[in-house]
């Protein structure tokens, strides 16, 4: 009988080390999880679009063409720079939000 008592408190003891183990990452991983959703919701706030990922997977997308058209300059090829910024102003420029109107 003393088996069953001390197979049930290491199982205990097991399972409590468990819990308190995925309670931590929770609380770790949650709190990430919070701050990177505040950081996105923050730039799209400032940008003025909507938060959705195919929206932020074009922000991302427009930078990147706007980085190759500065890097296109840098390395004096004018028209190549030009076209990369051509590109980069058409997916930056459908994301931002207009502001609203002045209240009459």
């Amino acid at each position: 009988m003393e088996s069953d008592g001390f197979f049930s408190w290491l199982g205990n003891a097991f399972g409590e080390a468990v819990r308190v183990i995925i309670a931590t990452l929770r609380w770790l991983f949650g709190g990430l999880g919070q701050a990177i959703g505040d950081f996105s919701d923050g730039v799209a706030n400032a940008i003025g679009m909507s938060p959705t990922f195919f929206n932020f997977a074009l922000l991302v997308l427009g930078l990147l063409c706007l980085y190759s058209g500065v890097r296109a300059f840098f390395a004096r090829s004018p028209v190549a720079g030009i076209i990369w910024l051509v590109i980069a102003l058409f997916l930056l420029g459908g994301l931002i939000g207009q502001p609203p109107a002045p209240a009459t």
